[in-house]
């Protein structure tokens, strides 16, 4: 596998950009389809995102990226990083590897036609085993730092639904304790499970969930909206796992995180089920950042689908520099302003400014896409450094919101 690749090789790859560009999705898409040709592959996926086409637009825009990238691919450093993450929870090994470079060569080939030329599908050889070197080799080193901890594991473990409670009309958490009686590892706050569990539409389904809950030695909390669309998976859970039943689960991952010493005030910014991560670092702040400013910044629709309301505002008072302000965009005939919520309609830039330490502190972010694209665009117009903007999207990245 090469360390570096060659001249010859980043002017044929950049000089794919064009064609990249206008047939991205439909390579990815290619690729995707004669990746699933092993069963065994396929049940390495999380279906759900397939058949929104969210993860296909979502690869294309990483492959244009790094085309574009070529000369300089440390310029993907936190891509990389998410990436190996999202390795680490679907449990994808070197031995994975292969199998998606031949798709994805078979796909360029097939897609580009004549265009594909030998040269050009040995550039984008090289190239593809260029980044996924780079890619095993921080995912060894996360599996190893996992290992190192105490609780820490690889691959799948088997874990017991020890709780379930309804946060809301349309989320309910669950509390997983390990079958095996042992030790968890501690997560950071932000980082998200994977869980496998069968349904009778699909074996093996594999779902991303956000930790609600701040690090334990023994337990991790998951708190789960029930979504009337899709695969089922949250379905499943909300319908049919009980307590004492038993799920595979993968180790805590994500490179979206509170960091350990928070050198700045946080703003932790969430819309709808996106607050999950956002409990997780406020339970962690109210316990071991006595003096953080923090602003909690929650948006709902109204208090029947406000989910931990009264947790939120519990830590807030306990902690003393914890602010929680809740909007609600459609608040019921009983929702009371001052009382339910404290500001009707959207979260914006302008009210951020005039409400929080918005030109210091670090900006968590989690929630829908539209919810991401507007305040990241505002956040950045508005002059807030991009290295304080951290956010979190569930499901894949796409390129509207990476960018």
């Amino acid at each position: 596998m090469p360390r570096t690749l060659s001249p010859e090789t980043i002017a044929l790859v950049k000089a794919t950009v064009p064609a990249i560009a206008a047939h991205g999705s439909d390579i990815t898409r290619t690729m995707y389809a004669k990746l699933f040709e092993d069963a065994h592959i396929r049940a390495l996926f999380n279906h759900s995102n397939q058949e929104s086409g969210a993860q296909v637009n979502a690869l294309a825009a990483a492959i244009l990226a790094y085309a574009r990238h070529i000369e300089t691919p440390q310029a993907l450093g936190p891509v990389v990083e998410r990436i190996a993450h999202k390795h680490i929870g679907y449990s994808i090994l070197p031995e994975h590897y292969p199998y998606v470079a031949r798709a994805l060569i078979r796909a360029i080939e097939e897609v580009l036609g004549a265009a594909a030329t030998p040269e050009i599908l040995a550039a984008w050889g090289e190239a593809y085993w260029f980044l996924a070197e780079v890619l095993m080799e921080r995912e060894e080193v996360l599996r190893a730092e996992l290992l190192a901890l105490e609780g820490g594991w690889t691959g799948w473990r088997r874990f017991e639904v020890a709780e379930r409670r309804p946060e809301s009309e349309v989320i309910t958490s669950f509390v997983l304790r390990p079958a095996d009686g042992g030790p968890v590892v501690r997560h950071r706050p932000g980082q998200y499970l994977t869980l496998r569990f069968d349904m009778p539409e699909q074996q093996g389904a594999k779902r991303n969930y956000s930790i609600s809950s701040a690090p334990s030695d023994s337990t991790y909390r998951i708190s789960v909206k029930r979504e009337a669309a899709g695969q089922g998976g949250s379905r499943h859970l909300h319908d049919r796992v009980e307590v004492g039943d038993v799920l595979d689960i993968a180790p805590p991952a994500g490179d979206f995180f509170l960091p350990e010493r928070p050198e700045r005030p946080v703003i932790l910014l969430s819309g709808g089920v996106g607050v999950t991560p956002m409990i997780a670092m406020a339970e962690t702040i109210a316990e071991a950042h006595p003096g953080l400013e923090t602003h909690f910044v929650h948006g709902a629709l109204n208090s029947a689908v406000h989910a931990m309301a009264g947790h939120v505002r519990g830590l807030a008072a306990r902690h003393g520099r914890i602010r929680a302000t809740t909007f609600y965009s459609a608040p019921l005939p009983q929702d009371v302003l001052g009382a339910s919520h404290d500001a009707e309609g959207f979260i914006s830039v302008d009210w951020l400014a005039a409400n929080t330490p918005l030109g210091e502190a670090d900006v968590f972010l989690c929630g829908p896409k539209p919810f991401l694209r507007g305040l990241i665009t505002g956040l950045q117009a508005a002059g807030v450094a991009p290295a304080r903007i951290h956010h979190e999207l569930f499901g894949p990245t796409d390129e509207a919101v990476a960018a």
